[in-house]
Parts: C-alpha cells; structure tokens; sequence
C-alpha cells in the first residue's frame, strides 16, 4: 500500500502539458481568449454534475431490483439470475474502454455523451413496454420468452449507454476546473461522487419500493424519465463549456508505436532511462514524436496498478447479487410495512454522503498539516482493506442467518407475489456490510477515478479512465465465474430456501 510511481522527466513534462481548449460558444479566437466568469465556470459544472445525478437515479433504479425482476417476473433461478446481473455489470464496466477510445479518438467529450444517452434512453424506455401487465388490459401480452429476449436487450443498450457515459463525464467536469489547481479537482472528483449517490438514495429508496410493492412498470418509467432530464440538464450549459477536439485514432497510434518498437533495434543501449519503446521515437531512427512514446510509456507503468483492483471489484459487485439474495432470505415484514430488500444499499450510500464531506474537509487536511499524506495509492490500498473487512462482516451475518433458520427461526415470507423460506433475523443486520463497503468505495474508486484522469496525459484521459472502469468489468465477470462455479460445487443450492 506504500508503493509509488517516480517518473522521468520527460514524463513530468508530458504530464504538465496544456493541449489547447476551446469555448464552444465562441465564435472567433479574440472570444475564445477571454477568461470565463466563475459563475459561468461552476454553472456549467453544476449541469454536468446534475446530468450524473439523473443518469445514476436512471442506472440504480434498474440495478436495484434486477435480481428480484429476474427471478419473480421472468423465472430465472437465482444462480441464473445472480449471472445475468453479474455479467451486466461486467457489460458496464467493459463498455466504458470503448466511449473513453471514441471520444479521445473521434467525437470529443460532449458529442459522446449526447450520443450516449440517446441510447442509454432507448434501453430504458423498453422496459417499462415490457412491464405493463397487458393481460388485465387486453387479454394479450408477451410470451415468457418474448420478455425475457427484450429485456436483455434492454439491458444491452443501458449497458452500451453507460459506457459511454461513465467515461467520458468526470473528465468532461475536470476540464472546466483543471486551470485551479490538484485541489480543486480532488475536491471535485469528491462532490462529482457525492451526486452520484443522491441519485442512487432516491433510486434504492423510492424507486425500488415502487417496483416491489406498486409494480415494476411504474418503477421503470421513472429511471426511463430521470435519464430524459439527465439530457436536458446538460444542454443548459452547452453554450458554456470549455471542450478539445478529438486527437484522431490514438488507440492505432499506440499500436503502431509498439509494433515498431518490437520490430526495431535502433535504440541506444546506453542512453539514461531508455525504454525499448524509445526505437520508435524519430531521433531513434523510428517516426513517431517523442512525446507520442512517452504517451505509451505512461500507460504500460499506470495500467498494471489500475488492473491491481480487479479483485476489489469482484468483491464490491456482491451487493448488487449475493447481500440481495441474503436479504430476502431476512425479515422484512414490520407490521404491515415490507421493507424494499434492495433498499438496503441506501445505507452505503448514506456511508458515502456522510465520509465525502468529513475525508475531504477534516481528514486529508489534517493528514496533510501532519506530514502524513495519503498518497493515491495508500488510499486505495486502504479502501481494498475495508472491502475485506465488509465481506467478513457479511460472512458473518449469513452463519447467523442459517443458525437462526436450523433452531427453528424461519418464517414465510411474500415478495412480489412469491414466497421465500426467511430467517426471522431482521434484515438491518446486513447494515455494516454496507456501511464499511460505502468507506471503502470512497478510498478505492473515487481515488482510482482521480488517479487514472491525474496521471493521464490529456488526449488519453478517457482511455485511462476506461481502463480503470473496465477492471471493475472484469471484476464483474470473475464475479459470475465464482457464482457458476460454486452454485455447481453445491449442487444447485446457491442461496435457496436457506
């Protein structure tokens, strides 16, 4: 957890460069110089993050219930059902590597997200149209068959969507602040995040009790309509922002500078810091600019520590799976109130809204006027650590559940309409787990994203936070390996009854 990247000085250099900016609401460059109004600057910012807010109400509100949709309304066993959603995620995670390459290569930031949500809308509205019971209407409806196909496939483009998205607006927000120094973009990262997690407060709280106790058509027309006004808050400042134009095809150039490095043996043996990917560089014999090497040199020394936290992801994607099949195995029932299982993971972000604020105004200052500074990479070492400490606790709370359930504390209980075999253990003792997630989350992702975007150059920051994004899909993935192969080891007894 104490490591540290030290970096040539050719790579300082290529760090601290500017690459020219544009106002995309001017017209001649006399304009273009003029330096913008802070309440033009944190407008804009304010769009960009209120667009975050609505698309992450859009995506918790179909990740919420997913496994409870998957199992209840299209009859798939809970293994199966723990898989889609695992590969989804993987889906969402992976998809991002993509938007990053297209907007640093073709669109640009803000053609990509348009071009995004465009998307990402189409998905959402599928899912309510496949929701409506159309029996009490008209007598008709779809075949088991004919849901479930359009439902993945919604679930495809919410995937696509989101990639293109998730890659493309955090940077897109940095770019308007970058000119105020690492402080204000730590800071920013830090409330960018905090947004995020209202909208999932509302979706995890008022969305998914719509869906489980009033009906997953209504339930899925607000995400449908949230990712409508998620559009419109970002065209309110589309005369304001601060926007660079696309670098051409980086992800060929890259591949190009490898292939000829590979292939060449021009370069210097004896020359400091020499690197084999230096045979490329013109003053080598080779043809592309030093500072298109450099480019690659970063990324092959940044990505294996963004890959280092593929097993992190692995973890973190149970609470979205296995802590919702936990929790319908817990008691829900309090009185004549049912309390929605996936609303739980309102306490992470609870955890998260609490800790942002605290570790951004109280404990990195005051680490910081110690001496102590938590480097990126302590924190996100740290934040591993909790994430192991969360799953213990969840270990924990699953031996008592079953303990409970073999002395005789179990009840019948009903949601949506189907029956679970439930320990009478209250549902709130998954809290913890929850809570100690929502401190890791903010140590290990929120550092992670600050991390790829910071020691990126600029024409590949969507690239490196792709990358960062697709190691959480491949965490995904792992994830629902692990499923398959345990649900196999038990036989098929993956979280049933008990």
């Amino acid at each position: 957890m104490g490591m540290s990247l030290e970096f040539t000085d050719d790579e300082k250099t290529l760090l601290l460069s500017n690459t020219k900016c544009t106002y995309s609401s001017c017209e001649d460059e006399e304009d273009k110089k003029k330096p913008d109004s802070f309440s033009n600057r944190y407008f804009v910012v304010l769009c960009i993050l209120l667009c975050e807010l609505c698309e992450r109400l859009t995506y918790y509100g179909i990740v919420g219930n997913l496994v409870l949709y998957l199992t209840i309304e299209l009859d798939y066993s809970s293994a199966a059902a723990s898989s889609i959603s695992l590969v989804f995620t993987g889906f969402v995670y992976t998809t991002p590597l993509f938007g990053g390459l297209i907007s640093d290569s073709f669109l640009g930031k803000l053609k990509t997200i348009f071009c995004s949500l465009f998307i990402y809308g189409i998905g959402t509205i599928i899912l309510p149209i496949i929701s409506i019971d159309y029996e009490k209407l008209n007598g008709g409806g779809l075949s088991l068959s004919e849901q479930r196909i359009l439902y993945l496939l919604a679930l495809s483009l919410v995937a696509i969507g989101t990639g293109g998205i998730k890659t493309t607006v955090s940077p897109f927000g940095v770019q308007q602040l970058e000119d105020l120094g690492d402080g204000v973009i730590q800071t920013y990262f830090n409330w960018y995040y905090w947004f995020i997690n209202i909208g999932s407060i509302i979706a995890y709280t008022i969305v998914v009790y719509i869906q489980q106790e009033i009906s997953f058509a209504w339930g899925y027309t607000i995400p449908a309509a949230s990712i409508i006004f998620a559009g419109l808050a970002l065209l309110a400042g589309r005369k304001k922002y601060i926007t660079t134009p696309p670098e051409g095809s980086i992800l060929s150039r890259m591949f190009n500078i490898l292939g000829q490095a590979i292939s060449s043996s021009s370069c210097k043996p004896d020359e400091e810091n020499s690197s084999f990917l230096d045979r490329a560089k013109e003053e080598n014999g080779g043809t592309f600019r030093s500072k298109h090497v450099e480019e690659v040199k970063l990324m092959a020394r940044i990505i294996p520590v963004l890959f280092g936290t593929m097993l992190y992801w692995t973890v973190y994607v149970q609470m979205q799976t296995s802590f919702v099949l936990q929790g319908e195995r817990m008691n829900l029932v309090y009185g004549d109130f049912t309390f929605p299982v996936a609303s739980l993971s309102v306490f992470n972000k609870i955890s998260l809204l609490l800790l942002i604020p605290l570790m951004d105004t109280v404990v990195y200052p005051l680490c910081d006027y110690l001496g102590f500074k938590l480097t990126q990479l302590k924190r996100m070492g740290f934040g591993m650590f909790l994430g192991a400490i969360a799953m213990i606790v969840a270990a924990g709370v699953e031996v008592s559940r079953k303990n409970i359930m073999d002395n005789g504390g179990y009840t019948d209980q009903i949601i949506v309409n189907a029956s679970y075999n439930a320990s009478t253990m209250t549902v709130f003792a998954q809290i913890p787990q929850y809570f100690i997630f929502g401190a890791s989350e903010i140590l290990t992702s929120i550092t992670g994203m600050e991390f790829a975007y910071s020691q990126a150059p600029k024409v590949l920051q969507g690239v490196l936070l792709g990358l960062f994004l697709f190691t959480a899909g491949l965490g995904s993935y792992l994830g629902s390996l692990l499923v398959i192969i345990v649900n196999a080891a038990t036989k098929g007894s993956y979280l049933v009854d008990k």
